[in-house]
Order: structure tokens, then sequence, then C-alpha cells
């Protein structure tokens, strides 16, 4: 380039750093016509950075260089000739050594590192790594530091052709230079790069690499002691990176890291924002590297050291970020993650320590503690709520107010997880809640406690619901806005705990609610109406379509406004809206469906970071996300384009936190709408077949989604999808067996192809259980609906789900640090067992739809599931892996018969249980086993009776799992009457049986009781007739036309027959019972 256009490039640059728009545009449109073309640009913008005496010339100059020979995958650098294209490459590295601005250094370090990524593989810039190691080992520190860098920028760019092997032992020297945090800092970002590129069997780079991690984590520490934010966010950058990687780096030093996380996070003289960054990385620590955690039992340490940091104080904002709220998220972590075991017992002792606090920030920490924890230890603490609830009672009662609004926080998270025992506690916890109500300090707190209980208080409600309504009435008119949103939805829960029963609160309250739907500023208005929206939904659901009907059109139209706002929060509440609404009216719901599918459509296709954004953009970003890739890593768009026409993209130049906030909103927005596509189609059968097509292509579009949350909507709409078109379009009732009796009709099999395919797929990537536990739970609803004719040629892919799952070797289920030879731990997470009880639906749904056929997979089945009932095994587990047996039984029938005895001696054992849940199952198993095997096991009757003996006394105070365990047992008692009923002491056995009628919980032993009951009067109605006023009493009971029904069509038909035969021989007791309604001209 000549000297006059190599000036007039410079000033163009020169200008193009003014402060007038203007002058910026011409330039910028006058280097773009002019130089950037052009090849011989990379040389003019190669001699200003060297000579041009202005710094944000040079800086400018680097930038727009490295962008040129990037362009279009390096073709303009590959047009340049030679002798300039070697001139660059030997003299912009020692131009850079000369440099003596920092950001122009690391530009041009970054256009050093996009030359080599065209050169290096092309083995044409041998010079390059030799002067990298001579710089790095200079004397000189400056020349360190920018060595340092230039191997960094270009790692990040290319590592194919460069020995990484051989870099350990610089990177050894470097992390622990002696004069520069910057040197060592750069390294260290260099070892997350080629961490990403070291190969599992590569031992040598394993060993070298780990030797490393104690100087590693020793830079990270001080960057925190110094304050040096940058460069910390950066370390911890590599942190996470470390911890996501399916290579186990960090194994052996997983102790030594939890302690260094720990120190960092919890020393207050340090800044609040880096230990937040510290606490973080122990959280993904927690939940990345879960098995050393587990096996190495560090739970209790983490705990120790984490709840000095939860009575920190707490930032008013609830968006702000805080060392208590990590430290509550990693107890949350613990909880969730790990073993229940190894986390209660500890936090509990901790808990029970710090309520005992004369420190009002101590008993406030236990409390927030014990609420977060409760999600993943809620099965464990279910025995021990005896030990809890004076914690709950002292914290309710505090003298200080932070205290009592957190314990009012913790029994929001027990209401939700343990609601037997919530329930039962409901005359203490009520009283103390509405008292909270009247404070000013816990009044929002105790708001959403009573939201929380009003949830699951059922009948209990009766007695408080004037109370309520009053108070939360008065509240409505005065309390300030953000209290009011919890008011209201404390209102909705009161609705739907007390369904009709709100009839008479119904109209005052909707009007007064109905002034909230106009609200239209952002944040707390935004979030009061679309609590309100939800609310007035419940209403619905609880007083009925004909009440709500007059309001019907007014709320629809309300919430369409919503959608029209723009707000992700407010289109959320619509969708849900809508399909509640569509679960109220049905087919009523119809003509609306024009207006909300084009809605829901738009909101799944809608692009996360806005419309002007390209869908590259997007792409990458959302792998950001879900692999954890670093916001360094990240990318964003300049006006150029690459060789493929997309944006190309700018490095460090992405806020991915602040895109995250802004994509959760949408995500969420999204996963509302992908549900409720599946909503309105069951709701609404056949006027939704318009849709379905534009729908199923979108919702196959979002299993690919980077949120877990839309994927398993996705998952759950598609198979909702399939069994409503499968339900509208008549198919006959199929009939188990491999051989499909009733083919599907064309429409439906092309249907339950297209989306069947795409799922079983989805599994082989999924790493998140519960999608996976969605897509099981899923597709055992559907198979049982669609029959045997879903399978096409899918069925050993169906099962060989189950089969990973059960083995524990599906991918979701998988930890890179977790040695080849470790057995899975046989007492997981109680989110764990969710995904193996999941498993055991889909093989319960095979068995029933193959029916005899089913007996070959059930020889490779059984040892899978039995594993799981052992008494080191969870509750669930143990109740899960009976329970998937028994259903089991029931597909198969007769053809059990070979398994009759192990199965029998494993009921046997359950039997035995100290769990009602599983005391349950193990009732109904083993009645379904006397039912249909073709074993004649009349010779254990009197081992089975006196097994079940004991489900037989409860009272009506005792737990709803041992009301249902009572009513099993009875159904099993009714099954082995119709086996073999002269193999039962009758004297003994219908006393016992007679008393436990009728069934109070479970209505489908119906079946079997009314079965063995019919079955005594034709063979021994002298039996019975000692109890025939109890009888016609539990008749009257059944058939009592208010209630629901408990028996079905069949039985009923069958049970008014008896009735008139004992009407013939006793017709004064018929008529005492009621029962001569049902009697003929009656």
């Amino acid at each position: 380039m000549d000297s006059q256009a190599l000036q007039k490039l410079h000033d163009l640059l020169l200008q193009s750093t003014s402060n007038d728009t203007g002058l910026v545009k011409t330039a910028t449109a006058l280097l773009n016509q002019e130089f950037y073309k052009q090849p011989q640009c990379i040389a003019g913008l190669a001699q200003i950075i060297g000579n041009s005496p202005e710094q944000a010339v040079r800086q400018l100059a680097a930038v727009e260089l490295r962008k040129r020979v990037s362009q279009n995958s390096g073709n303009l650098w590959t047009l340049l000739d030679q002798n300039s294209r070697e001139t660059i490459k030997a003299q912009l590295p020692q131009l850079i050594l000369t440099e003596s601005n920092k950001l122009v250094r690391h530009s041009a370090a970054r256009v050093i590192a996009a030359i080599a990524s065209i050169e290096i593989p092309n083995g044409t810039w041998d010079q390059l790594l030799p002067f990298l190691k001579s710089t790095c080992a200079s004397n000189d520190v400056a020349h360190r530091e920018v060595g340092s860098f230039i191997l960094f920028a270009v790692l990040e760019n290319i590592v194919d052709g460069i020995p990484l092997n051989d870099l350990y032992a610089l990177f050894g020297q470097l992390v622990s230079d002696p004069a520069s945090i910057d040197v060592r800092i750069t390294t260290v970002r260099s070892l997350g790069v080629i961490a990403q590129y070291i190969d599992i069997d590569d031992k040598q780079a394993l060993n070298a690499y780990r030797t490393l991690l104690p100087s590693i984590f020793r830079v990270i520490g001080e960057t925190v002691e110094t304050g040096n934010e940058a460069g910390a966010r950066h370390l911890f950058d590599v942190l996470e990176t470390l911890l996501i990687l399916e290579v186990p780096i960090l194994g052996r030093n997983i102790p030594e890291l939890v302690q260094f996380l720990l120190q960092c996070g919890a020393n207050a003289a340090y800044e609040a924002d880096l230990r937040v960054l510290a606490l973080n990385a122990l959280n993904w620590t927690v939940q990345y590297k879960k098995s050393k955690v587990q096996s190495l039992n560090l739970a209790r340490d983490i705990l120790v050291g984490l709840m000095p940091i939860t009575s920190e104080a707490e930032p008013e904002d609830i968006d702000d970020d805080a060392p208590s709220r990590s430290a509550l998220r990693i107890i949350d972590g613990l909880a969730t993650n790990l073993p229940p075991d190894q986390v209660f017992p500890p936090l509990r002792d901790l808990i029970l320590e710090y309520v005992r606090s004369a420190d009002p920030s101590h008993r406030r920490g236990a409390m927030l503690a014990l609420g977060v924890s409760v999600e993943g230890c809620s099965e464990f603490m279910t025995p021990l709520m005896d030990q809890i609830w004076p914690f709950i009672e002292g914290g309710l009662r505090d003298s200080d107010g932070s205290v009592r609004k957190a314990t009012c926080i913790a029994v929001s998270c027990l209401c939700e997880w343990l609601e037997d025992p919530c329930v039962s506690k409901h005359e203490f916890l009520m009283p103390s809640i509405m008292a909270l109500i009247n404070d000013p300090v816990t009044q929002k707190a105790a708001c959403t406690a009573l939201d929380a209980l009003l949830e699951i208080l059922h009948e209990h409600i009766d007695q408080y619901l004037q109370l309520i309504m009053e108070q939360l009435a008065g509240l409505l008119q005065t309390a300030p806005i953000s209290v009011k949103a919890v008011v209201t939805g404390a209102i909705g829960s009161a609705a739907h705990a007390s369904k009709e029963r709100f009839i008479p609160y119904f109209q005052q309250t909707i009007t007064v609610l109905a002034n909230f739907l106009t609200l239209t500023e952002e944040g707390e208005e935004t979030e009061l109406r679309g609590i309100t929206m939800d609310a007035i939904g419940t209403f619905a659901e609880a007083v009925g379509k004909d009440n709500f009907r007059p309001y019907f059109p007014d709320m629809m139209a309300q919430a369409f406004n919503g959608l029209e706002m723009g707000r992700p929060r407010l289109r959320e509440c619509s969708f849900l809206f809508f399909g509640v609404m569509a679960q109220v009216f049905g087919e009523e719901f119809a003509p609306y469906l024009e207006r909300v599918v084009p809605a829901l459509l738009e909101s799944c296709k809608q692009l996360e970071q806005g419309e002007e954004q390209s869908s590259e953009l997007i792409a990458n970003a959302a792998q950001a996300f879900s692999s954890g890739a670093s916001p360094s890593d990240a990318i964003n768009i300049s006006g150029d384009v690459d060789a493929n026409g997309n944006p190309s993209i700018e490095l460090e130049d992405l806020d991915l936190d602040k895109m995250l906030d802004v994509n959760s909103a949408v995500a969420v927005e999204k996963e509302i709408a992908a549900d409720t596509i599946g909503t309105l189609f069951s709701s609404t059968k056949a006027h939704f077949l318009p849709y379905v097509e534009p729908c199923t292509i979108e919702l196959l579009e979002l299993l690919n989604h980077y949120y877990e949350g839309i994927r398993k909507s996705a998952t759950d709409s598609l198979l909702q999808t399939v069994r409503t078109f499968h339900e509208i379009s008549d198919e006959p009732e199929w009939v188990a067996g491999l051989q499909v009796v009733h083919p599907l009709k064309s429409q439906v099999k092309e249907l339950v192809e297209h989306v069947i395919v795409p799922l079983l797929d989805m599994f082989e990537t999924e790493d998140n259980k519960s999608v996976v536990s969605s897509l099981c739970m899923g597709l055992a609803e559907t198979i049982n609906v669609v029959g045997p004719a879903l399978y096409g040629p899918h069925l050993e892919q169906i099962c060989e789900i189950a089969i990973q799952i059960l083995e524990q070797k599906a991918l979701c289920q998988q930890d890179p640090d977790q040695d080849d030879d470790d057995v899975a731990p046989e007492y997981q997470a109680e989110y764990d067992s969710v995904l193996i009880s999941s498993a055991g639906d889909l093989v319960a749904s095979v068995a029933n739809t193959l029916g005899a056929d089913f007996e070959p997979a059930f020889r490779k089945f059984f040892p899978l599931i039995s594993r799981y009932y052992k008494k080191s095994r969870s509750l669930s587990d143990r109740s899960s892996a009976i329970g998937c047996l028994a259903e089991i039984i029931s597909g198969m029938k007769g053809a059990i018969t070979p398994h009759t005895i192990p199965l029998a001696e494993l009921f046997h054992k359950a039997l035995e249980d100290d769990e009602p849940e599983v005391l349950s199952n193990a009732a109904f198993a083993v009645g379904l086993l006397v039912e249909n095997t073709d074993v004649d096991l009349s010779s254990q009757f009197g081992v089975i009776l006196s097994a079940l003996q004991p489900l037989f006394q409860v009272d009506d105070n005792s737990s709803g799992a041992r009301l249902n365990a009572k009513d099993n047992a009875t159904g099993a008692v009714a099954r082995l009457i119709v086996r073999n009923v002269n193999a039962l002491p009758l004297d003994q056995v219908l006393p016992v049986f007679i008393s436990a009628l009728p069934l109070k919980n479970d209505y489908l032993e119906n079946r079997p009781v009314f079965r063995a009951l019919f079955h005594l009067f034709r063979v021994n109605g002298a039996a019975l007739y000692p109890y025939m006023d109890r009888l016609l009493a539990v008749f009257a009971h059944v058939l009592d036309p208010s209630a629901a029904d408990q028996v079905g069509d069949e039985i009923r038909a069958e049970l008014i027959n008896l009735i008139v035969a004992i009407n013939g021989e006793e017709p004064a007791k018929v008529q005492a019972a009621g029962l001569g309604v049902f009697l003929p001209g009656a």
C-alpha cells in the first residue's frame, strides 16, 4: 500500500474514533468501500499498529485487522501476497513486545491468533511457538506478560498442530510467575482452554494437568484476596469449565477444591461479589462432582462451612445476590443431589445448634437452611417431623421479626413437600400464620406460608374459610402492592382447597380482583396482574363453569390484553389461564382457538435475544448456557458476515449473565406455551384438529432447546397430542400381545411415528433427569392408551430406555468422575429415585400391553427391578419396586406363573417393611400374585393373613398412607377369598374383612372386594348373614348417588341384582338401609 493510501486509511480510522456519529458513519462507509475489501488493507493496518502515534487508532487498527484476517474463513489473508504475509508474521509479534498500551497489546495478540488459525494447520508458521516459548521464558516481566497472553489468544483459536503436552512444563513455570499476577492469571486461562482437548485415555496429560491444580487454586485465591474482580471472574470461568468436562481432571482434588472454595466464600474480609463467585463454584462442584462429594462424605464439612454464611445479611432486592443466598443454594444443591442420610442428619444437628443461639441472625439462618433442604430430603424427613416441629413452633413465636419471617418461608417449603405432616398440624399452623399476617415485618412471608398451607388443607379449610376471606379481603384494600400479590395468590389457594364452598365469596372477590387486571406498569404491578390472572383461573375451577360463565368473555379479553403488553410474565399467565379455561369449559373454549393457538406458536418460535439477532447467535449462546462455557467464550454479532453469509462474531463482547436473565423469562414463557398446547387439544378435542400439524412441528423443534423445562413441556405435550388424537379417532380397544389385533388408522400411525422417533432419539443425548422422567411417564401413559400398536419397530428401543435407567447407565445418570469400576450407590438422592420409579412405570405399561408375551422380557427385568427392594434402598425405591412388580403381574396375568416362588418370597419380605407405602404396595402385589398365578398358594394363606393383619389396625387419625395400606390389604384378602375360600378360616377373616368396609382411600380395590362378596353370597351366603346390617350399610354407601362413583357400572349392576335377591328374604333390612330406591318399580 502506497504512502498516500496508508495515510488515508490512518485518517479514516482516526475519524472513526470521533464522538460525532455522523463523522463515524462517513468514515465507516469509506473504509468498507475503499479498503476493507482489498487484501492490501491487511498490510496497511499492520503498519498502522506499529507506527501510529494515536493509541485509539492502533487499538482500532488491531481490531479491524483481526476481522480482515478472519473474514470469509481467511480468504482475504490468503489473497495477500506472500511477502507481505511473511513480513506481518515476522514483525507483528515484535511490535506487540514494544507496545506500551495493554488494550492494544491484547487486540494485536488476537490478530496473531487469527493468523495462526490459518497458518499453523498449513505448517507455514513454525517460528511462532518457539518465539512464544522464548518470550514466556524471558527475564523481562513485560515480555512474559505479552508472550503468555499471545499464547492464550492462539490457543483459544487453534490447538490443532500445537503439541499441547509440550506446554505443561512451561505452564508450570508461568503459573507461579514471581513478578506478575497477569502472567499467572493468563496461564490459568490457557490451562482452561487446553483442558477441553485432553483425551480421557491420555494419562500423561491428565497427570501433568493434575499436578498444576494446586497452583491453579492458589492463583484463583490470589485474585479473590486482592479484589481483582476481572481476573477472578475469568478464573472461576476456568474452574467451571473443569467441573463440567467429561474428562476426570478434578476428581482426586475435590476435597482440596471444596475446602478452598469454602475458605474463599466464608471470608467476610473479601468482596461480596467475589465470595459469591467462589460459592457458586462450590455449588457447581456439588452438582457436577456429586459422586466424589458423596463417596468422600463431604456434605457434613460443607454444611459446617456454610451455616455461618447463612446468617449473614440478605439484600432487600430479591434479585440481588449475596453470600448468604449462595450458601442456601448450595444447601439446596446438597439436599437434591446427595442421599438425604448424608445431608439431613448433620444439617439437623447444625439447625439445633443455631436455633439455640442468642444471635437472631443464627436462628434466621437455621430456619432458611431448613426450608431449602425440604425439597431434596422430604421423604427422609417424614418420620423425623416430631423433631422438627419444635423448631417451627419456636421460630413462629420468636422475639425477632427476621426469624419469624424466615420460619414462614420454611413453613411454605414444608407444606409444598410434606403435605400430610403439615395438614396434621393445621390447628397450630393456621392461627400462628394468621397472627403474623397482621405484623408488617412478617406480613408478606406469612401470606406466602398461608398460600402454601391452603393449597393442601382440603376439607379442613371449612373451619377457617370465613376468617381467612375476611382478613385477606381487608388486605386487598390496604396492603402494599407486593403484599397484595401474595394475598391474591393465597385467595386462589383458598378457592382451590374449598372448591364449591368458595361460591359465597366468589362474586365479591372477583369484582375486587378484576381491578388489578388494568394495571400496566412494570415490576410489582405486572406481578400482581399476573398472579390475579392465575387466581381467577383457580376460581373458575373451584366454582365450576356455570357460575363462572358470566365472567368468561371479559376475563378472556383481559388475558388477550396481557398478551399484547409484550411482557413474558403476562404472556405466561395468559397462557396458563387459557389452559385452565379450556379444561373448565371443554369444547365451549373452541371459538377462542383461532386467537390462542397462533399466540402460542408465536411464543414457541420467538428468539430469546430478540428478533433482530441471528439464530446462530442464539444457538451459540444456548450452547454456552447448557455446556457451562464461560462468558469470555460467548459471542456477539458484528456488521460483518462469514463465508456462509452469517454474521461474524466478536469475542468478549457479550454479557452472558444479562443475556440469560432476559432469556430465562422468555424461556419460562415458552415452557408454559408448549405445555398449554397439549392441554388445549385434550380439552377441545376435534376442534383442535386444524392446529395439530403446525403445533406438532413446533413442539418437535423444541425438543432440542437448551432449557430443560421447555424440553420437558414439549415432551409432555407431544405425547398428550398422540393420546388425544388416538382418543378422537375412535380406535377400537386394543388387545394385549405382540401380535397387533387392531392396527392404527393411517393418520394416527403417521402421527405416532412422527412423535415417537424424535423422542427416542432425544433420550440418547438427554442429560437432565427430570426430562427423562417425564419421557418415561409420558410414554407409559401413552402406551397404556394406544396399546401395542404404538410400538411398531421401536419396542426394543423403548425397553432399552428402561433397562439403561434401572442399570443406572443412562446418560443423565452418568458422572465423569465416577471411576469405571465404581458400583452405583444404592442410596441415592430422592430425585434419582423419581427417575427409577418412572422407568418402572414404563416397564409396567409394556407388560400391560404385551400381556403373556411379556414373559421373556420379564426374565430380564425381574432382577433389575427387584434389586431396588433392599433395606439399604430408600423408601421411594422400595415402594416403587414392589408397586412396579404388582402392575407387571396385573398385565401378565397367568403368564407370571413361572416366577411365582421368587415373587412370593420378595413380597413376604416387603410385608415386613416398616413403611406403610411399601406395605400398601406389598399387599396389593401379593393379592394379585395369588389371583393370577396357576400355582396354588393356598398353603401360604395363613402366612399371608398374618402379614396382612397389622395393616387393618388403623383409625380415622391414621396417615393417608396407612389408610391406603388398609384398603389394599382388604383387596388382598378379597382375592384370597375368590381364589380358594375353603383355605381360609372365615370365622376369623370375615370380622376383620367386613369391618374394613367401606374403603376410604383406594376405590379401585372395590372391584376385588365386591367380587369376593358376590362369590361368598353364591357359595356360602350363610357365612355373611351375621354381617348383613353392616354389609347393607356398605352397599348404601357405595351406591350413594350424591357421592362420586366408587364401584363402576359393572359392579353397580351386579350389586343391585344382589340387593333385589336379599330383598326377597330380608325386605325390612333393605328398606332400613335406604336401599329400597334400587328395587324394581321404586
